[in-house]
């Protein structure tokens, strides 16, 4: 069967009660692809607010969440409580919390295994700096954070949605062209049949992440690796139907 098209939006630290409320009255009105498997990520104090008032078919996801169930860990949130609020997916190891909180391959590896084994949903990102793709080590660098996973013990990736967000076309309107995001999508499928086998890398999604916008969603979409996209700017827009529905 073909992989299933996954839209995220990710609100990373943005909005109010009021313009939540907006974004969810929206979406729950909006003619949204059936084919498309959509989930919002707002704030955590968010979390509950978007999930009481979004409709059934849309899930919500975590920003984070610890690797511990849980104890002592002032400002973390544990896969139970998101569990127990009916939050069913999480996304780790992003760039701005790789970069700016220093998480380590190791640490987001740890935190999806505990996700997966609560039965949560693990958006997974990884990515390259700048830097890193002029010295030609962008799959060195993807290829590492996603080995650490796989290190880690997970051996069920049918939960896991893989976003390649390359870090310097977060935010800053640049965006890979489709050849160069198809290029990382097609060597991350090749390492999964080589490592995990040929059937987690033809069931696996993998989604692109940088700067997508309604203007260059429905081209990126076309290409064959590409199965959907986690949004940043654009998922706080009425325009994030019109990514929701590149496929359709």
């Amino acid at each position: 069967m073909p992989r299933q098209f996954f839209v995220g939006g990710n609100f990373k630290m943005n909005g109010t009660i009021s313009t939540i409320k907006d974004i969810v009255s929206h979406l729950n009105s909006a003619q949204c692809s059936p084919d498309t498997e959509v989930v919002i990520s707002p704030p955590s104090l968010y979390l509950l607010l978007a999930r009481e008032h979004l409709r059934s078919g849309i899930e919500v996801a975590a920003q984070n969440v610890f690797d511990k169930p849980n104890g002592a860990f002032t400002g973390e949130i544990s896969v139970a409580q998101l569990k127990d609020s009916n939050i069913t997916w999480a996304i780790l190891g992003h760039s701005e919390r790789r970069v700016i909180l220093q998480e380590s391959d190791d640490f987001v590896a740890k935190k999806t295994q505990a996700a997966l084994d609560g039965g949560i949903g693990v958006i997974l990102c990884c990515g390259e700096t700048l830097e890193q793709r002029e010295a030609n080590k962008t799959m060195d660098v993807v290829l590492a954070q996603l080995s650490a996973v796989a290190k880690a013990g997970v051996k069920d990736w049918s939960k896991i949605v893989v976003a390649y967000e390359p870090v310097w076309a977060i935010g800053t309107g640049k965006v890979a062209s489709n050849e160069q995001a198809q290029e990382v999508h097609k060597a991350i499928r090749e390492w999964m049949g080589k490592e995990l086998g040929a059937d987690t890398a033809e069931k696996t999604r993998i989604v692109y992440g940088g700067s997508v916008s309604e203007k260059n969603c429905r081209e990126l979409a076309g290409e064959g690796d590409i199965d959907g996209f986690l949004v940043g700017g654009a998922s706080l827009k009425p325009a994030f139907v019109d990514i929701i529905n590149a496929k359709a």
